[in-house]
């Protein structure tokens, strides 16, 4: 049985109280998600639960998954394989990252920790990642690694809307708008799947285009209770600016909770723009979600600290 099953799941709703907000009539909590494990925190976990239980059905003993060197899902992939005894295989995008490992390894923590955790790196060329769903690529992985259990990167598949549709409890029936941040579209689609007709769910997009509507419309049953906000990503995926930065910061001095600028902050961020333009209606009861991503900061950080900006503090 998995270890995740035993995970504690007794997560507590934040409210937020913020001094610019006090004139606004809304109530602002968050699901503090990200406190679940330090490494399989937020929707990583939740992707993660069915997923590890899948293939220990399947008798398989290791699983194998893609993303860049900086991925939450890598190191979160790597910390579940290692609590339930399984091996890993990470698929990284950049080939040139295996020229000077040592070097890599000690400047990325994320890669660092993932290989603490037992995780066998296959770096790949960025064209080579961007065919990596195909069935030749993957034959060829079976021929390098033998049988392993694939996770899509990113986590999303059934299995793992399948656990974001857990994440809201009957405590979560109080509010009238659920409000997150997406990137693949698999947590979001998991809390539209599990929300009551009353409650409305806003995504806010941590990349730009508006692909995403058509990835969520396949995983939600044509449900109609949410909408994407395109117009808080920053400037695209892995993109953020002082004013951001700025913004966690400030948040993190009056609320106590860490924002990773990544998904959660630029969501937070967003929120908060649009209670003060008045896009929610008088006494509104808002839920965020806190998607954990917190490991990722140090990486932020240092990015930060070689352009001489503020960083984040931890």
């Amino acid at each position: 049985m998995s270890i995740l099953n035993e995970f504690n799941l007794n997560i507590e709703n934040q409210q937020i109280h913020l001094s610019e907000l006090h004139q606004y009539d809304v109530e602002l909590w968050i699901k503090r998600e990200d406190k679940i494990h330090p490494q399989i925190s937020g929707n990583k976990f939740r992707k993660l639960k069915y997923n590890v239980i899948e293939a220990q059905h399947q008798e398989k003993n290791t699983l194998l998954t893609f993303g860049g060197a900086y991925s939450n899902h890598i190191l979160a992939v790597a910390a579940a394989g290692k609590l339930n005894n399984l091996k890993t295989i990470g698929v990284i995008r950049g080939d040139e990252l295996a020229f000077n490992l040592d070097k890599v390894l000690k400047e990325n923590q994320t890669l660092a920790q993932a290989k603490e955790f037992g995780m066998e790196f296959e770096f790949v060329s960025r064209e080579t990642y961007r065919n990596k769903t195909s069935d030749s690529f993957v034959r060829e992985l079976k021929n390098k690694f033998g049988e392993f259990y694939l996770i899509p990167e990113g986590g999303t598949n059934q299995l793992a809307i399948k656990g974001c549709e857990e994440i809201l409890t009957e405590e979560d029936e109080k509010f009238d708008y659920i409000c997150l941040a997406l990137g693949t579209g698999g947590t979001i689609s998991g809390i539209i799947n599990s929300t009551k007709d009353y409650q409305k769910v806003l995504g806010f997009p941590a990349l730009k285009g508006d692909f995403l509507q058509k990835e969520v419309e396949i995983w939600t049953n044509a449900r109609r209770n949410w909408k994407l906000s395109n117009d808080y990503h920053f400037g695209g995926y892995g993109k953020f600016n002082p004013e951001l930065i700025r913004f966690i910061n400030d948040f993190k001095r009056e609320t106590n909770v860490l924002l990773d600028p990544i998904y959660t902050g630029k969501m937070m961020f967003g929120v908060i723009e649009l209670i003060k333009k008045n896009k929610f209606p008088k006494g509104a009861k808002i839920l965020t979600i806190h998607t954990g991503g917190i490991q990722g900061i140090s990486g932020v950080n240092k990015k930060l600290r070689s352009k001489n900006l503020e960083e984040i503090q931890l």
